[in-house]
């Protein structure tokens, strides 16, 4: 009987190790993959987990208020390969990020490519984030 119950949970343990990946899984479903935006604001939040996340207010040209959008930037992995680092991006800088548009309207994109304003430099930095 002692043994059953251990088979039984080394079986458990197994299948939620296996699944925990597939859970962490983001789609890109929710986007809209045809149509591309630009939003240009100051970052207010970086939050570094899974998916990372940068939060920035972006003036609203019709109504004068404003709207504040968030850039899903996908996972570590991604960025790391795209040499983003975690200080790549702190509150208070002028970035402008495009990418695809929540379908469903909200002010949420699927990061494609960030520009960040450097003071020192003209130029900036620019990171083209891989979509896999």
């Amino acid at each position: 009987m002692k043994r059953k119950r251990l088979i039984i949970l080394v079986l458990a343990a197994g299948l939620i190790m296996v699944t925990r990946p597939v859970l962490a899984h983001h789609s890109a479903a929710e986007y809209d993959a045809a149509k591309v935006v630009s939003v240009k604001g100051t970052v207010t939040q970086f939050r570094v987990d899974e998916p990372a996340r940068l939060h920035l207010p972006r003036r609203e040209r019709r109504q004068g208020e404003i709207e504040k959008w968030t850039v899903e930037l996908g996972s570590l992995g991604m960025l790391s390969r795209a040499n983003w680092k975690r200080d790549s991006v702190k509150p208070g800088d002028q970035i402008t990020a495009s990418g695809n548009r929540a379908k469903d309207g909200r002010p949420v994109i699927r990061l494609d490519k960030v520009r960040v304003a450097v003071a020192r430099s003209s130029q900036g930095a620019c990171y083209k984030i891989p979509n896999s």
